[in-house]
């Protein structure tokens, strides 16, 4: 081909291109004019809802990473016997041992998936792992710490009574009921 034909070749091209590219845009693009419109969110959305309990880990041995005492494995089993018919579909633990020995008895008896997030002031590694592992919508055990369950309880929208747990208080159980226009919280002993 000689060069002077390769020229309109490469300009049809171009031209063709440019109107395929343009086509495409307007069809994707909004009409001139035109109002966005909020789309409402459907009530039976299950992104951010569900029914959480939360619960901090039961009486520990002295240690960063302890084991439960004789005391907390008896809450454990109290635990167990509290929640087994809740229907719940997954624990989520963080990774220390007495964490992971307070839910035990209801993830092996009641053949529940363990779940790890990661302790924070915020309450972000919790919500990240539910929405990675799709578990909004479902019923949740939540095992933490003294210190990181009212933040918890906050990233799920509700305000408990307190704004601390003693250091020597282990027998808290908060069930938050989360839906899309309104969270409810319940506050129990156990």
């Amino acid at each position: 081909m000689s060069q002077d034909n390769k020229q309109p070749c490469t300009m049809m091209r171009k031209m063709i291109a440019g109107m395929m590219l343009a086509g495409m845009m307007a069809a994707c693009g909004q009409q001139r004019g035109a109002e966005r419109k909020a789309v409402p969110v459907a009530e039976d959305s299950t992104f951010l809802t569900g029914t959480f309990f939360l619960v901090r880990h039961a009486e520990k041995n002295p240690g960063r990473d302890s084991t439960l005492t004789k005391e907390g494995r008896l809450r454990a089993g109290k635990l167990y016997r509290l929640l087994k018919d809740s229907s719940i579909s997954r624990i989520y633990t963080t990774p220390f041992k007495r964490t992971v020995e307070t839910g035990d008895s209801l993830r092996v008896l009641g053949k529940v998936d363990i779940a790890f997030y990661q302790p924070d002031s915020t309450g972000e590694s919790l919500l990240y792992e539910i929405s990675r592992r799709g578990d909004w919508g479902k019923r949740i055990l939540v095992i933490g710490h003294s210190n990181t369950l009212i933040p918890l309880l906050r990233s799920l929208n509700v305000k408990p009574k307190t704004d601390s747990i003693p250091d020597k208080d282990y027998g808290n159980l908060f069930i938050v009921h989360k839906g899309v226009q309104k969270s409810v919280l319940m506050e129990k002993r156990y």
